[in-house]
């Protein structure tokens, strides 16, 4: 009976034991950054240094050949010269090796020779049951068994993204900019020329992977496209999927070649493989970030109606950005004018969609009134709004003042929940405290109405997807 993909990559993301080979004590050398990261991840198993000139590495007793080792090895991590690696590949399948990360590059990327190494590897792994990430990679990080690094990459916080990517240099920038927002990943794996696994391969493992809510793509070129589009169709129904192509521009796909061996395809097949499979394409790694927070955080909404709360010319631009997105701004209903204009400050505007709070005299109690009756309304079905203030003026003391606003905001953060209906703000000058509970309460906050928009649109364009035929 064949093995599950499960089964045929646990080895790689949850490994028991693993061995580095060409590991290293020399700073700078790769089998010393992926040793260290391995060791600085505190990972638990077994850890067998595999050089044939080295006692001792990072206090580790060191094994000249993969087949010297006494225990079993779930996983080898290859840092060796390409013209190396049909041999120890071989040696690896000899001992039982289930799977392996190949490090090493001057494989298909360079030429004729390096594509005939890679072929032979390929073969000598797969003949013996071996699954391999690369070559021509960065490594992996995975959230299991509390975060192992098998990389020389920044080590993310562990959140539910799994960032899959066809640049390892590209995958350190996601996990910064993941850093920056204020959230984590699953995965982090650095897929390189794809010669045995595959972005698809990846996509049915995290599919089935209870650490990750939503996956991102960044891909020079398909391997299989065929396949990729079929297995991209299954899993999008269960999770999503956000693809950042490279290799777009005629400049761009040369420089892909020469990168990762990828052919990159022309950009309007890309954008129908995209509508085909329900993969939301983005532009910029900054775009895919601001989306994949909506993703995680917020529930998906049952259309495409946003209210927008926002002072002046903030909610017209809002308003303008969900059009340009092809998203709906409904007109408030005439009563539902009239219920809101109860709330606001005397000298606000009658609401019209924007919600114009006329920036002042509000309290936060009363902003968390206005933003619970738009969601109650049955045809709206997002909310873009402020991060509401910190001020409750009707209470004598500061004491009471801010219990007053920390109950508020409670009530706030459970509106998503309670409507079924997702909740964006954006971040004004507002105080820390009210800043903290949005976060606690798993709002997205952003910066710019174009943000706000952005990930309104991400939620929209995916609850589509999921409901499609």
């Amino acid at each position: 009976m064949s093995e599950t993909i499960i089964e045929q990559l646990d080895p790689i993301f949850k490994p028991r034991s693993i061995a580095i080979i060409g590991a290293s004590n020399r700073p700078g050398k790769w089998g010393n950054m992926v040793l260290n990261g391995v060791l600085a991840s505190g990972y638990r198993g077994p850890i067998y240094p595999v050089n044939p000139k080295e006692s001792e590495i990072k206090g580790l007793k060191t094994y000249g050949d993969i087949l010297d080792i006494p225990g079993m090895v779930d996983l080898a991590v290859f840092t060796i010269p390409a013209v190396h690696m049909p041999g120890t590949m071989r040696n690896c399948v000899k001992k039982g090796v289930r799977g392996g990360i190949v490090i090493s590059a001057d494989f298909a990327e360079t030429g004729e020779n390096g594509e005939a190494l890679q072929a032979e590897t390929v073969r000598i792994a797969r003949e013996g049951g071996l699954r391999f990430v690369g070559p021509n990679c960065n490594g992996i990080w995975t959230s299991a068994g509390g975060g192992l690094s098998i990389s020389p990459m920044p080590r993310p916080m562990a959140g539910s993204l799994a960032f899959i990517s066809q640049s390892g240099m590209f995958g350190g920038t996601a996990i910064r900019a993941a850093w920056a927002q204020g959230f984590g990943l699953s995965k982090f794996i650095s897929i390189g020329n794809q010669a045995d696994l595959t972005v698809a391969d990846y996509l049915l493992y995290l599919a089935e992977d209870a650490d990750t809510r939503v996956i991102a793509l960044y891909v020079e070129g398909f391997k299989d496209a065929r396949r990729f589009l079929q297995v991209a169709g299954d899993v999008s129904r269960k999770k999503p999927i956000l693809l950042l192509k490279g290799g777009s521009s005629p400049v761009g796909a040369r420089a892909a070649k020469s990168h990762t061996a990828s052919i990159a395809g022309e950009d309007r097949i890309v954008d129908a493989v995209c509508r085909q499979a329900g993969i939301i394409r983005v532009e910029q790694m900054e775009h895919l970030m601001v989306m994949a927070e909506a993703l995680m955080k917020q529930p998906l909404p049952r259309g495409d109606r946003v209210a927008v709360v926002g002072n002046g010319g903030q909610g017209v631009t809002c308003v303008d950005n969900l059009w340009a997105l092809g998203l709906t701004v409904p007109e408030f209903k005439a009563e539902d004018k009239l219920a809101l204009k109860a709330i606001l400050p005397p000298h606000a505007p009658l609401p019209n969609n924007p919600v114009d709070f006329a920036a002042g005299g509000f309290e936060t109690k009363d902003e968390v009134r206005v933003i619970e009756k738009l969601a109650f309304f049955n045809y709206i079905d997002g909310i873009i709004t402020n991060v509401p203030t910190e001020r409750n003026h009707s209470h004598a003391n500061l004491a009471d003042q801010k219990i007053a606003m920390i109950q508020a905001m409670a009530e706030y953060g459970r509106l998503p929940e309670k409507y079924g209906k997702p909740v964006i703000a954006q971040r004004v000058a507002r105080g820390e405290q009210a800043l903290e509970l949005m976060r606690a309460a798993n709002i997205p906050l952003f910066t710019s109405s174009q943000d706000c928009a952005l990930a309104m649109y991400a939620l929209m364009k995916y609850a589509a997807i999921k409901n499609r035929d």
